[in-house]
C-alpha cells in the first residue's frame, strides 16, 4: 500500500514511488508533420497523454533505418529539452513518433514502469543494432530479449539528465550506440539504474518480432498481444524494415476499427459538396488507355455522368491504342468543350507509359492519399495489395479477404494501390514532388510509384464504404470485330450484363413480368437497345447474308426446308457466347413458364434474319426445329420498318407489334405452327435460337 506524503493538484507522489499520469511527459522528435506523425499524434489524444514535440522546423540530419548509423539529432534535442525539467519526480517517456502508436494509457504505462523496479526502462529488441560485436558484452536474462532498443525508453528526468550528461556526439552519430555503451558498461547500468523491458509489457519492437504479435479485440477496443510472453504492451514501434506491419497494426489499434463499431474514423473530417461555400475544387482525371480494352464508350458515358461541374474537371486522356481512336474522338467531339480543360496523348506521339503518368502528375494544380476499392466480379482480385512479399511483391495480408468481402469495411493503409487513386494537389507539390515517381529500372510504373510514396512516408488509404466501380478484365480482349463488347460475356460478365441486357429483365422471375399474347406464347424483356443496335451492326459489317435459298452449306445435310435471309451465330465467332446467353437468361423463364422442363440452351441453330420488302418480306407457314423457340425483336416497328409480326395459325393468333428488346418464347414442334408475316416497309431484323435440352 502507499502512504501520500503530499498532494500537488492532480499530481500525488508516494513513499513507495506511486507514479501518477500526471508526472509523465512525452517527448518526440519530429521535423516535419508526416502521415505517420498525425497518427502517433492521434493515438496519444485518444489517451490523453501530453506530447512536447522536439526539433520542428529543423532539418533532419540523423539518417534513417536504410542508412545507419544516425539519430544523434534526437539525443541533442532531448538533452537540451531536459534542462528545462527541475522536478526530480518528473517521468519522462521518449519514443520515435513517425512509426510509433499507443495501445493504452499513462495509467497502465506507469504502472508497468513502477513493476520494472528501475529508473530507466529502454525497449528490448531480438536482434543487435548496430554493432554486433558487441553481442557478448550485453548481460544474459533468464527469459526475454537481451538487446537494447533506442526507438522508446522511460524513466525519471534526474537520471535521464545523468545519462545523457556524456553526450557530444554529431546529429549524425548513432544514438542506438551510445545508450548501449552505456547499457552494457556495468557502472552506468548500475549507477543510472538502467533496465530493458524483455518481455514487451511496456514497448513493443516489431523488428524480428513479426510472428510474436497479434491484433487483441477486447471491450470495445484493439490491442497488439505479444504471443510469446503473453504481454500487452503499451507502446508499438515499427522500427526498421516493419513499417508495412506498423501500417497495418494502425488500421486498427487503438479504437480504429473494431467489431462492435466498425470504422471509427471514416466520416472524420467529410464535407458534403453540397455544402461547399466556394467553387468545387478543381480535379485532374487522368485516364490511360495501353492496351485494348472493354467497354471503354461506356467508361466515357460514365465519365459524363459524373455528379461534378464539368468546369471544375481537367482530363488528360493517354491512349497508345489506335482501336480506341474512335472512342475518344467522339466523346471529345461532342464534349470537350463542357471540361475546364483537356490534354490527348495519342499513338502517334509515341511517349511511353512512364513519362505519361509523370505529366499527368505534374499537370495537377481529409487523406492526402486515397483510393476506391475496386474489384473484379466473380475473383478475390482488387486494386490493392494488403501486404507485401519480402521482394516487394503481392502478399496477402490477414484481413485481406474480410476487406475484398465487405466483412470489414473501412479506410485502410496499404502499401500498393493500382488503377485508380486520389492525390491532394499540395502532397504532390511537397513530399511527391520527384519528377521520377513511376520510373524503375525493376519494377513496373504502379509498384515503382507505390515504393517511392512509401518511402517518403505518404500512406497510401483504400475504401471500401461504398461501392465505386469494378476493373475489367482485359487478358482476352479482342479488337477483330466491329462491336467487340460483345464478346465479354466471359471475361466481364457484369458490365456485359449491364450494357445489354434488359433493365426489366430481373422482373421476369422476380415480379412475373411476362405477357402471354397467344397460347404458350410467352413474351419479356431480354435486351436492351444498344444490345440489339450492336447485333444488327455487327451482322450487317460482317455482311455475308444468305439467300434465302433452300440449298445451304452451312447446316447439316445442306438443305433448308424454310429458309430465310440470315446470318448464323458461327459465321461470326459467335455461338458460344450466344449459348452463355440463351442458359443465363433465356433457360431460366423456359423453366418458370414450363414447369418441370430443364434446358442445357442447346441449339443447333441461331441466327439474325434480315427481312425487307425488296428481299424476303415474309415466312411461310413451318414448324421450327426446335424444343423450343427464342425470336427476340432485334428493331422497332412503326420507326424501323412496317408490317411484320408472327401468326400462329393453330390458334389464329398473331404478335402484330413485336417490341424491341423483348423475347417470344413458344414451342417449336408439333403445336406451334406459325409464319413471319409480311414486312412492306422497311428493314425488319429478328434473332432466332431453335433450342434442343
Amino acid at each position: 500500500s502507499c502512504t501520500l506524503l503530499k498532494i500537488k493538484l492532480h499530481v500525488s507522489v508516494c513513499s513507495c514511488c506511486c507514479v501518477f499520469s500526471g508526472d509523465l511527459l512525452v517527448l518526440t522528435v519530429a521535423t516535419q508533420e508526416t502521415d505517420g506523425f498525425r497518427r502517433f499524434l492521434r493515438s496519444a489524444k485518444h489517451f490523453n497523454y501530453t506530447i512536447k514535440v522536439l526539433g520542428r522546423g529543423e532539418t533532419w540530419k540523423g539518417g534513417d533505418y536504410m542508412s545507419p548509423p544516425g539519430g544523434g539529432q534526437k539525443v541533442r534535442l532531448l538533452k537540451s529539452a531536459l534542462e528545462d525539467i527541475q522536478d526530480e519526480n518528473r517521468v519522462i517517456l521518449l519514443v520515435d513518433s513517425y512509426d510509433v502508436i499507443f495501445s493504452s494509457g499513462p495509467r497502465e504505462l506507469l504502472k508497468k514502469f513502477q513493476q520494472a523496479k528501475h529508473r530507466v526502462v529502454f525497449s528490448a529488441e531480438t536482434l543487435i543494432w548496430p554493432d554486433r560485436h558487441l553481442e557478448d558484452k550485453h548481460p544474459h536474462v533468464r527469459e526475454g530479449k537481451r538487446f537494447l532498443g533506442a526507438g522508446g525508453f522511460i524513466g525519471y528526468a534526474p537520471n535521464l539528465k545523468q545519462m545523457l550528461s556524456d553526450w557530444s556526439g554529431a546529429d549524425s552519430d548513432s544514438d542506438q550506440l551510445f545508450f548501449t555503451k552505456l547499457y552494457i558498461n556495468p557502472e552506468k547500468r548500475k549507477s543510472i539504474n538502467i533496465t530493458l523491458d524483455n518481455k514487451c509489457r511496456l514497448f513493443q519492437n516489431l523488428h524480428g518480432a513479426l510472428d510474436e504479435v497479434v491484433l487483441k479485440f477486447e471491450d470495445g477496443r484493439v490491442r497488439a498481444r505479444n504471443v510469446l510472453y503473453n504481454t500487452l504492451p503499451v507502446i508499438i514501434h515499427g522500427n526498421g524494415p516493419t513499417k508495412l506491419q506498423i501500417n497495418y497494426l494502425g488500421n486498427y489499434i487503438p479504437h480504429l476499427w473494431m467489431f462492435e463499431t466498425g470504422c471509427t474514423l471514416c466520416n472524420e473530417g467529410l464535407r458534403p459538396l453540397s455544402g461547399l461555400q466556394s467553387e468545387y475544387p478543381v480535379v485532374v482525371i487522368g485516364i490511360f488507355i495501353q492496351q485494348p480494352t472493354p467497354f471503354v464508350s461506356v467508361f466515357f458515358e460514365r465519365l459524363l455522368n459524373l455528379k461534378y461541374p464539368k468546369n471544375r474537371l481537367r482530363l488528360f486522356i493517354y491512349n497508345q491504342e489506335l482501336h480506341h481512336e474512335p472512342h475518344i474522338r467522339t466523346f471529345l467531339e461532342y464534349h470537350e468543350s463542357e471540361y475546364q480543360d483537356v490534354k490527348l496523348i495519342g499513338p502517334e506521339e509515341d511517349i511511353d507509359p512512364v513519362t505519361s503518368r509523370n505529366i499527368v502528375i505534374f499537370t495537377k494544380n481529409k487523406q492526402p492519399f486515397i483510393a476506391p476499392m475496386m474489384t473484379k466480379p466473380g475473383r478475390l482480385w482488387t486494386n490493392f495489395w494488403g501486404a507485401l512479399s519480402a521482394d516487394g511483391y503481392y502478399a496477402r495480408s490477414e484481413d485481406y479477404m474480410d476487406i475484398v468481402k465487405g466483412r470489414r469495411m473501412g479506410l485502410w493503409n496499404v502499401p500498393y494501390v493500382s488503377h485508380i487513386f486520389l492525390i491532394k494537389a499540395d502532397t504532390l507539390r511537397t513530399d511527391l514532388k520527384d519528377p521520377d515517381l513511376f520510373e524503375s529500372a525493376t519494377l513496373d510504373p504502379d509498384m515503382a510509384f507505390c515504393s517511392k510514396v512509401r518511402n517518403k512516408g505518404v500512406f497510401m488509404f483504400v475504401t471500401n464504404m461504398h461501392t465505386f466501380g469494378r476493373v475489367l478484365s482485359t487478358e482476352n480482349y479482342q479488337t477483330n470485330h466491329l462491336h467487340n463488347d460483345l464478346w465479354q460475356i466471359f471475361e466481364n460478365p457484369v458490365e456485359w450484363e449491364e450494357r445489354y441486357i434488359h433493365e426489366n429483365y430481373s422482373k421476369v422471375l422476380r415480379d412475373g413480368l411476362i405477357e402471354m399474347p397467344c397460347p404458350d406464347v410467352y413474351w419479356f424483356p431480354v435486351f436492351t437497345d444498344v444490345a440489339c443496335k450492336h447485333l444488327i451492326e455487327e451482322m450487317e459489317h460482317f455482311g455475308q447474308w444468305s439467300g434465302g435459298r433452300n440449298v445451304d452449306k452451312r447446316i447439316l445435310g445442306g438443305y433448308e426446308n424454310v429458309p430465310t435471309v440470315d446470318i448464323h451465330m458461327n459465321q461470326v465467332g459467335y455461338d458460344k457466347e450466344w449459348q452463355k446467353f440463351l442458359l443465363d437468361y433465356a433457360a431460366p423463364v423456359t423453366e418458370k413458364m414450363y414447369p418441370g422442363y430443364y434446358t442445357m440452351a442447346q441449339f443447333d441453330l441461331a441466327f439474325v434474319v434480315r427481312y425487307k420488302p425488296d428481299e424476303q418480306p415474309a415466312l411461310r407457314p413451318h414448324h421450327d426445329a426446335s424444343t423450343f423457340t427464342i425470336n427476340i425483336a432485334l428493331n422497332q416497328v412503326g420507326i424501323d420498318y412496317q408490317g411484320g409480326g408472327c401468326r400462329f395459325l393453330r390458334y389464329n393468333c398473331s404478335v402484330n407489334a413485336p417490341r424491341r428488346g423483348w423475347a417470344l418464347l413458344h414451342p417449336g414442334r408439333l403445336t406451334h405452327y406459325h409464319e413471319g408475316l409480311p414486312t412492306i416497309e422497311g428493314v425488319r431484323y429478328i434473332s432466332v435460337s431453335f433450342v434442343d435440352p
